[in-house]
């Protein structure tokens, strides 16, 4: 008795120093602290404890690996990757009949410029768009499941680099391109640059009933460099912005022969009247398509004076502005939407360039901001203050400043050579502000060595206050741009609902079966935990025979309806894999060209006896 007093007591006077250390005496609803950043520190605000969620979801340009990365925030965690542009042989992505037919013969892509869908200027969680820069090719992807849903090859271009970027009801999603080719692509000699090349921008439309993207008209722009854009918002609703480079025209050498001029231009366009025009049959047919030139079709296009070399142009959240800045000029230049409205209907010119007109600078430009010692302005962000954030380039930060007074408020220096930044929903007409990650192009001896190529950095920074980087998160190359939107905005689906009238669905066991249509096969079968059944009535329904040459469809449904029950569908030595998610139908078309013996097997984990979710395709040799 006289032990366990003393031990008694201690755990009593521990508990009270507990209390006293460690409990919220403070007034209010508990948990309100969670929402203020202010007394956490930096570990504690991107901590997401097991059981709850991110804020936001990041989608970031897989670059040259033609995907889509995935990322929560606060967290930085990876949570998916989108396959696009190339085969992902994990989800069966290029090789299923519907994503084969997309991709078409191409084995890679150039992913840039991810861009949600809009609705009045604001995010609306439906769709996002991409371009491919490798292959000339735009993207859509559905949100509610997160997989690409259409791709279009876009003629006469070659490397729609500055898109894609949509207008503020997502009517369009124009595509400028980073390279000037002869329309059609046709051979012609560089000595004949200037006359028969051009830098074609298209206008794409998106029927969201059928998920299928179109071509609406395009441009035949001088052959220059396009490279960034933005689409104005509000009171600038119809207009849209966007940088050129090698306005010199030059055809080698461009690190030297593209920089030679003190400006290059934006190019500032009213798409609701080029619209116009086209509706009026203002246009010429090229190779198919409907396609304005400027110099023939006059007007809605204009020519903004900017600093050499420029990257990022972006509208102010309002509408009122634009800001835009030359690589190899340490100032950005504020221009406003009201004094060029006002120059176009003065027919403020300065002249004109391969027929368009160019603005006057002063009649179009707001003022001028060069912060302190900040070299390399790249792109610029907001929050909801409307208060600007530029990436510098060469002197590897990101630096805030008042559009409306070009006042430097503050800056944070990264790690190392920041081309983009992304913000909270910081490119619409209503940015949260909270974050913004900078999207580093170089990371050397951030993390632990993978040999001689290091891994770039998105490097997360709270903009609440004080700018500070609290989290670094290695991404594979190349975080080439990115967007961030809030988590409640995305509804996405649990499981894909039946459609009784695909009639390559089967739900019912009973319902499963193997047609011959002379040398095609068509399975009608179904995967769940944990089988094949291709054929109920057969003796060993997970089998397929066929015969060597014969042209088969494998139609597999899942009718597994409970969330995150995937399952795969693979033929061991067939090359071939798929992916069918919960209620998900999915087909597989190929020819068989190889006689033998082949296991099949479910390859994505899907229940205790996923192992034994196997079968046999038996291919019997020609007579």
């Amino acid at each position: 008795m006289k032990k366990w007093i003393p031990a008694a007591s201690g755990l009593v006077a521990g508990l009270m120093a507990a209390t006293v250390f460690f409990a919220d005496f403070s007034p209010g609803p508990k948990g309100e602290a969670a929402k203020d950043n202010s007394n956490k520190s930096n570990a504690e605000k991107v901590y997401v404890p097991f059981g709850e969620k991110d804020d936001y979801y990041l989608f970031a340009s897989g670059g040259h690996s033609g995907q889509m990365f995935i990322y929560g925030v606060p967290s930085m965690r990876h949570i998916r990757t989108i396959p696009v542009f190339s085969p992902d042989s994990a989800t069966g992505y290029g090789f299923d009949k519907h994503s084969k037919e997309m991709m078409g013969d191409y084995t890679w892509g150039d992913l840039h410029h991810p861009a949600f869908s809009e609705t009045n200027g604001d995010y609306d969680g439906k769709y996002m768009f991409a371009t491919d820069v490798g292959n000339s090719r735009a993207a859509v992807m559905n949100l509610e499941t997160f997989t690409t849903r259409d791709i279009i090859r876009v003629p006469n271009t070659s490397g729609p680099h500055c898109a894609a970027f949509v207008t503020q009801n997502t009517e369009y999603m124009f595509l400028p391109t980073r390279f000037a080719v002869p329309v059609g692509q046709e051979y012609a000699p560089l000595d004949d640059y200037s006359s028969k090349y051009r830098g074609v921008m298209s206008a794409v439309t998106f029927d969201e009933k059928t998920e299928k993207l179109s071509i609406a008209y395009q441009v035949a722009l001088p052959p220059w460099s396009y490279d960034l854009s933005d689409a104005g918002k509000k009171m600038s609703g119809d207009w849209a912005v966007m940088t050129t480079y090698n306005t010199e025209e030059a055809t080698t050498n461009l690190e030297i022969n593209a920089s030679q001029a003190d400006r290059d231009f934006i190019v500032l366009f009213n798409w609701k009247e080029l619209e116009k025009m086209v509706a009026d049959g203002k246009y010429d047919t090229v190779t198919g398509q409907k396609m304005i030139f400027p110099e023939k079709q006059k007007g809605g296009i204009y020519l903004v004076p900017v600093a050499k070399s420029p990257h990022g142009v972006d509208v102010t959240p309002d509408g009122t502005r634009f800001i835009a800045s030359g690589k190899l000029a340490p100032t950005m230049t504020v221009f406003s939407f009201e004094k060029a409205f006002k120059a176009v209907e003065n027919k403020d010119f300065a002249g004109e360039r391969n027929g368009i007109p160019i603005l006057k600078y002063e009649s179009v430009m707001e003022r001028e901001v060069n912060p302190e010692n900040a070299l390399g302005p790249l792109h610029t962000q907001f929050d909801e203050k409307g208060m600007a954030y530029t990436t510098m380039f060469i002197s590897s930060e990101i630096v805030k400043w008042d559009p409306n007074t070009g006042e430097t408020l503050d800056r944070v220096p990264v790690q190392y050579s920041p081309g983009h930044s992304v913000a909270a929903e910081g490119d619409t007409v209503a940015p949260d502000g909270k974050w913004l990650v900078a999207l580093n192009k170089i990371a050397k001896d951030s993390y632990l060595s993978v040999g001689p190529s290091h891994p770039e950095s998105m490097q997360l920074i709270d903009i609440s206050g004080k700018m500070e980087v609290v989290q670094s998160a290695p991404v594979n190359p190349e975080p080439h741009y990115a967007q961030m939107i809030k988590a409640d905005k995305i509804k996405t689906i649990t499981v894909y609902p039946k459609d009784e009238k695909n009639p390559d669905a089967v739900y019912k066991q009973d319902d499963t079966k193997i047609v011959r249509k002379g040398n095609e096969v068509h399975v009608y079968g179904i995967a769940m935990r944990s089988k094949f059944i291709f054929d109920a009535k057969a003796k060993r329904p997970d089998t397929i025979e066929v015969n060597e040459g014969d042209k088969v469809f494998i139609h597999l449904t899942n009718i597994d309806f409970d969330q995150d029950i995937t399952h795969g569908f693979a033929i061991n030595g067939y090359n071939l894999n798929m992916e069918v998610q919960p209620g998900q139908t999915n087909t597989l078309e190929f020819t068989a060209n190889k006689v033998g013996t082949y296991p099949l097997y479910c390859t994505n984990f899907c229940s205790a006896l996923h192992q034994e979710m196997t079968g046999y395709f038996l291919v019997k040799p020609k007579k």
